[in-house]
């Protein structure tokens, strides 16, 4: 159970708040207290149920709002409950920096500057991870945080993993699934899902290795980033990326998203011709139910063009399925030959489908890949043809 200790001059609304979540960092939080002092006094501090001279330390200053956790929660839970208290104290972003003395609080004006003239975003401090002294496993991280925050997203960013950023607090998500160092993952995922600006700015970094405690477990928390990142590119294929592009379909409209996404693409021809021909093939072939999130992947994997490979994935909407399903089983009848085969003249039953399984499937792979080839051709010689056309204008 967290208590709260007195507090003195941060009782009334003002615009923002450092968060300080701790943990047996007593060799450099006094240090850094004291630097984030210099520029405001509106600062929360989250001992995680620290074991060292931390709570020594603290009490120094009880005109800060401090939460004391019993035990260890881990920093996801102390981030969560300093995001709490600072919503209660009605503060309208909120500045985390780590206590491990990595973070210089002379940054902490850069953030606000960038509010000032831009508005609400979700600002992560960017670190040279190239200097002299990061730790191998640090850029290591950073970079498999980098690539899975792109995929999950599609905005690239330099450094996703860094404890010194500004949250505003009233446009992340409210409830959280995760409670130690992945909390900070998920929040940056799922406010960009939210349409929060998400964006680096540079700062400073430094790495001692006589001052500096890490509680990163590499093999517990590693894992647990996997899962979750497992988790989010599963609902980012399943439920985002469609939704986006319904979206952005929806307020285009069919004939601005012809132009702008395939035309004035600066994709090649060739490029764009493939992209029809995999969302076809995936369209038609029988991966019932993954279809959205087949052909999302192979795309990416593939380097083609994921909107055009998706638009065209959704040649099997309703009023086409029957002719694809009928389609299917004649061409797979030329192959297969079943105690119930059909005929033109039959009447397609989900009965007849049933009996005839191993005809559709195989018939809708031969199916699949003949319109793969057809609409790829017939898209690269359009488009090709446009773009002479184009040119000689």
């Amino acid at each position: 159970m967290a208590t709260i200790a007195s507090v003195s001059d941060t009782t009334y609304p003002l615009n923002f708040c450092v968060i300080i979540p701790t943990y047996n960092n007593d060799k450099t939080l006094k240090r850094v207290i004291d630097a984030v002092l210099e520029h405001t006094s509106h600062v929360i501090i989250v001992n995680d149920g620290s074991t060292d001279k931390t709570k020594q330390i603290l009490q120094e200053y009880t005109h800060l709002i401090q939460i004391h956790h019993e035990a260890n929660s881990g920093k996801g839970i102390a981030l969560r409950n300093g995001f709490k208290k600072a919503v209660e104290l009605h503060y309208v972003h909120a500045i985390t920096i780590d206590s491990d003395g990595q973070h210089f609080a002379s940054d902490i004006p850069k953030f606000l500057s960038v509010i000032e003239k831009e508005g609400d975003a979700l600002l992560i401090g960017s670190r040279n991870m190239l200097q002299e002294g990061v730790p191998k496993k640090s850029s290591f991280g950073n970079n498999f945080s980098n690539f899975w925050f792109q995929f999950e997203t599609g905005i690239k960013l330099e450094d996703t993993q860094s404890g010194f950023r500004l949250y505003p607090l009233q446009k992340i998500p409210k409830k959280y699934f995760t409670n130690k160092f992945e909390l900070e993952i998920e929040i940056i995922v799922r406010s960009a899902w939210k349409g929060v600006v998400v964006k680096n700015i540079p700062i400073q970094v430094l790495y001692d290795p006589k001052e500096r405690v890490s509680h990163f477990r590499p093999f517990q928390d590693f894992t647990r980033i996997s899962i979750l990142n497992t988790v989010l590119v599963i609902i980012a294929l399943a439920y985002i990326k469609p939704r986006d592009f319904f979206r952005g379909l929806k307020k285009k409209g069919l004939s601005k998203f012809f132009i702008d996404d395939i035309l004035e693409n600066d994709d090649s021809n060739l490029k764009k011709a493939s992209s029809i021909a995999l969302g076809v093939f995936i369209g038609i072939a029988p991966f019932w139910g993954f279809q959205t999130v087949l052909v999302l992947f192979l795309a990416v994997v593939l380097r083609l063009n994921k909107v055009i490979s998706f638009a065209f994935s959704n040649i099997s909407f309703p009023p086409f399925i029957p002719l694809i399903i009928y389609g299917s089983l004649q061409l797979g009848g030329l192959f297969i030959n079943n105690a119930d085969p059909l005929f033109l003249d039959y009447s397609i039953t989900f009965e007849k489908i049933k009996n005839n399984i191993s005809q559709y499937i195989v018939g809708s792979f031969i199916l699949a890949t003949i319109s793969a080839i057809v609409f790829g051709l017939i898209g690269y010689l359009v488009l090709t043809f446009i773009s002479t056309f184009k040119n000689k204008e």
